[in-house]
């Protein structure tokens, strides 16, 4: 069966491709609800109705020996804690992100005036003394032995903080100098523009902000219409906010999805899994109404439930959270394969404080070896392998759409939503670098690293917190379904 392919009026891009991959991995989770399955799940409304919230996902995955229970044993009490530590020490806290390049897609529709969506500096002199100096690049091994003094807490709940001047700017050049751009899934922010800035992710959480309305839906919506890949006798909306979510006469919303070969049903699984994990968040760290009047950040059950609620979302919301598993074991994939990267001794993930550095890489080794000890993997040899040329075509394809995808964060008008939305699209994007590249990573000379695949200090810091943030979303999903069993 021939793939086709609907033209897409930003990526400019028509084709058709070669008959369909076998699929190695496709997660196919079983809802349950006390014995209900997932078959039951997908019943009429009534007899959904009187079963209590079924947002636990278990089961097996298809085509692999690999089963749901295991992924959140791995995650939840091996992996997670191990990356909260990571993630709290400097190389991966600051994140260069330009929150004010313009939309390329169409007119700004106005930025978000709540106070958690602002921006608010974090003054220079409370940043890393390592991270400013500019004598180092990310494989230099001196440091300079000065204590290290992190950012204190901001004063605002949500408020961004961005971190320093541009005086500071020459400090990661080499980081953001490579020239492996044919291998980009993302659209890179330029280091050097006057408007990027580094901003402490430890102090600017991602969590509700209050952005939506038209603005928030025109963003979701372009993704999946006009980036996702899309039957031709598909007609009803690819979005999963659509008012006619479900389809009609019953029909699964995921049906089309049969029609696509194994790269378009990967993409689509990708980006609604990313939506999923996005949700996650929000609803985990939601603020809410305290004691006195005085808010708190806080899990919402009820946000949860109408995001991922099966009575809810029509029978939507246990295949949102089957991408999400699907995605986080591409993710999984993609750091597994690179680990070999990290075990050159020149790639020191320098900060300046040379013990912490140390200790950091160590960490991160002792990651990447508890990821290769998980032996149920996505098989990334089975994407791209077709008649040579169709495939290299297809490759491209997904590569564009993808990296229009990161264009359209750009678009986001809540900054911290932005700055969310642009590290995770752009870990994710270079987990697709990963695992697509051209340049073979188990090959790279011990001593030459300017050769070869290469990945610059924002890339390593977005892949790690974006991981991190799909992590976090399996564990508050686990919080979530003890919240709603005790609430019975």
């Amino acid at each position: 069966m021939s793939c086709a392919v609907n033209g897409d009026r930003r990526s400019g891009q028509s084709m058709r491709v070669a008959s369909p991959v076998p699929v190695l991995v496709a997660v196919l989770i079983l809802l349950t609800s006390g014995e209900q399955t997932n078959t039951e799940a997908v019943q009429p409304q009534k007899a959904q109705a009187e079963q209590s919230c079924g947002c636990h996902v278990t089961g097996v995955l298809d085509d692999c020996f690999c089963d749901v229970e295991s992924i959140d044993a791995f995650n939840n009490y091996k992996i997670f804690p191990k990356l909260q530590r990571l993630q709290e020490r400097d190389y991966f806290r600051y994140y260069k992100v330009n929150l004010k390049r313009p939309c390329p897609f169409w007119p700004v529709d106005g930025h978000c005036s709540i106070k958690d969506c602002h921006v608010e500096p974090c003054p220079e002199s409370k940043v890393p003394v390592g991270i400013k100096s500019g004598n180092y690049n990310k494989y230099s091994a001196e440091a300079n032995g000065e204590d290290l003094e992190a950012c204190e807490q901001a004063n605002e709940l949500g408020a961004v903080n961005s971190t320093l001047s541009n005086q500071s700017q020459k400090a990661f050049i080499d980081w953001a100098r490579y020239d492996d751009a044919q291998d980009h899934f993302c659209e890179i922010d330029d280091e050097l523009a006057p408007d990027a800035q580094y901003v402490d992710l430890l102090l600017n959480p991602e969590r509700y902000t209050g952005y939506k309305g038209p603005s928030a839906w025109r963003i979701w919506n372009s993704i999946y219409e006009e980036n996702c890949f899309k039957p031709r006798s598909v007609y009803r909306p690819l979005n999963p906010l659509a008012p006619n979510i479900g389809g009609e006469n019953g029909e699964s919303f995921y049906e089309w999805l049969e029609g696509l070969c194994l790269e378009k049903r990967v993409f689509y699984r990708l980006i609604s899994g990313l939506h999923a994990s996005i949700n996650l968040h929000l609803s985990a760290k939601y603020l809410l109404e305290g004691t006195w009047g005085k808010p708190h950040w806080g899990p919402n059950v009820k946000e949860f439930t109408q995001r991922f609620d099966p009575v809810e979302t029509k029978g939507e919301g246990p295949r949102r959270l089957k991408n999400l598993y699907f995605l986080y074991l591409i993710e999984l994939r993609a750091l597994s394969k690179v680990a070999t990267y990290f075990e050159r001794s020149f790639v020191d993930l320098y900060t300046g404080n040379l013990e912490e550095d140390v200790e950091t890489k160590n960490l991160l080794l002792d990651i990447f070896k508890d990821m290769q000890s998980f032996p149920m993997h996505f098989d990334e040899k089975s994407m791209f392998a077709g008649n040579k040329k169709e495939a290299k075509s297809l490759k491209e394809e997904f590569r564009l759409h993808f990296k229009n995808i990161s264009r359209i964060m750009d678009c986001v008008g809540c900054d911290k939503c932005r700055l969310w939305g642009k590290l995770q699209t752009q870990g994710l994007g270079t987990a697709l670098k990963i695992l697509f590249s051209e340049k073979e990573i188990q090959s790279l000379p011990e001593k030459s690293p300017s050769k070869g695949f290469q990945l610059s200090r924002q890339e390593i810091v977005a892949l790690i917190n974006a991981f991190g943030r799909l992590a976090t979303s399996i564990k508050e999903l686990q919080t979530f379904n003890e919240l709603l069993r005790d609430n019975r």
